[in-house]
């Protein structure tokens, strides 16, 4: 077609028909922007949603964490989140994890308790149970050999006991709980404690099990049956340290002993007649303590015991005995006192003796027989007048026998005589 065609071809398009297309245009045209105005704002929403998803509230008793492509973010104390209201990107960038940190979970451990049967659990009552302890079914610990003598020496002795424990613990560092301890993801409206409580308290149950049994090595069987605070006590640090060895981010609360220690139910009878001699013979010994100390007391005073036990001491001179003598007080001090004027007076009347005998020394030498017999009168004079009854026989003209009759039964007349002259 040459271009004379084309141009009488234009001039020949009627003037209706231009005016139809520009309408059409602007039909297109008023679509297209109002189609362009809805998806802005469907732009718009969609990115004020996409912001707002990532806005998430962490409680008072939770710290949280975010973790960027599987990484925690954060530098130092930044990294976990507080109480309060977050943002972070919508998954899959961030992912945030939630910690409970103030909850508190309890855990029984039940693994040195002796088997019960359905009806012993029901009513709380054990019965007396099997003639023989079972390993398989029984749980127990042993406590700390003692020293016993037998035929062959010198030997050791373990004694089992059964002991319930109850455990409370809670997650304290989040980010070391998250690291080293595993657990599954909980699933919307799954409570994340209950979860993890699957894989954590199967942990806690061994390690717990293992201090008990090193912890009450360290304790006699009437120690761990009193239940002292310190098997508890001592369980809970043993605990705590294989814990923070392998950083778990795991706090002990608290471990107690559930209900009491107890020694097997098969040695109950032989059990409550020792521990009663053993309460008999500790009553016996705390007595004859008491009496010791009570009569040191009334002997000697305050510092009797101190002074009994320095004069055992063989090293002490004379003057030091004294001086430690002169700290006693009460019965001790009367009686040497008195022992002491029973010396003086039994010196005193050794030196008059001995000053009487040599004034009669010279006169003895000159007359013997008379001193002899003047001592001999004075010494029967001193004997009669010490005598109850007096009987004087006189010798009978011609030097015949005379009869000598002695009633046997004592006139109580003198002795009542005698008593009362005496008062």
């Amino acid at each position: 077609m040459t271009e004379n065609q084309i141009e009488q071809n234009n001039t020949n398009i009627e003037p209706n028909t231009v005016e139809e297309l520009d309408a059409a245009n602007k039909s297109l045209t008023d679509a297209l922007s109002i189609s362009f105005g809805i998806l802005k704002i469907v732009m718009i929403v969609l990115i004020v949603l996409f912001v707002t998803s990532g806005i998430f509230r962490v409680q008072s008793d939770e710290q949280a964490m975010i973790l960027r492509f599987g990484k925690v973010r954060g530098i130092g104390a930044s990294r976990m989140l507080e109480p309060g209201l977050h943002w972070a990107f919508p998954e899959p960038i961030d992912e945030i994890v939630i910690i409970p940190v103030k909850k508190v979970q309890s855990l029984a451990i039940d693994s040195f308790w002796y088997s019960m049967t359905e009806a012993e659990k029901v009513s709380g009552i054990p019965g007396p149970g099997p003639k023989t302890l079972n390993p398989k079914n029984d749980g127990y610990c042993l406590t700390r050999n003692d020293s016993i003598a037998d035929t062959s020496g010198v030997g050791n002795d373990y004694n089992i006991v059964h002991s319930k424990w109850q455990l409370t613990y809670k997650i304290d560092n989040p980010e070391k709980f998250f690291r080293n301890i595993y657990y599954r993801s909980p699933i919307p409206g799954e409570d994340f404690l209950d979860v993890a409580s699957e894989t954590v308290d199967p942990l806690l149950k061994v390690l717990a099990e293992d201090a008990i049994v090193s912890s009450m090595l360290n304790y006699s069987i009437d120690e761990a049956i009193v239940s002292k605070s310190g098997i508890a006590s001592d369980v809970k640090i043993s605990l705590q340290e294989k814990l923070d060895q392998i950083e778990s981010g795991i706090t002990v609360v608290a471990m107690q002993v559930a209900g009491k220690i107890t020694w097997p139910r098969q040695v109950n009878n032989a059990f409550q007649a020792s521990n009663k001699a053993s309460q008999e013979s500790q009553k016996l010994i705390t007595e004859a303590k008491s009496y010791a100390e009570q009569t040191l007391n009334e002997a000697g005073g305050p510092d009797g015991e101190q002074v009994l036990m320095a004069l055992k001491k063989e090293e002490l001179s004379y003057d030091q005995k004294q001086k430690f003598l002169s700290r006693l007080s009460g019965q001790s001090q009367e009686m040497i006192s008195e022992a002491r004027a029973y010396r003086t007076k039994e010196i005193e009347g050794a030196k008059a003796n001995a000053e009487y005998l040599q004034k009669l020394l010279p006169e003895y030498k000159e007359r013997p027989k008379l001193v002899l017999q003047k001592l001999y009168q004075e010494a029967v004079e001193d004997v009669l007048n010490n005598a109850d009854e007096k009987v004087f026989i006189q010798h009978s003209e011609g030097g015949k026998p005379k009869e000598l009759r002695v009633l046997v039964n004592r006139d109580p007349s003198i002795g009542k005589e005698k008593s009362e002259s005496q008062k």
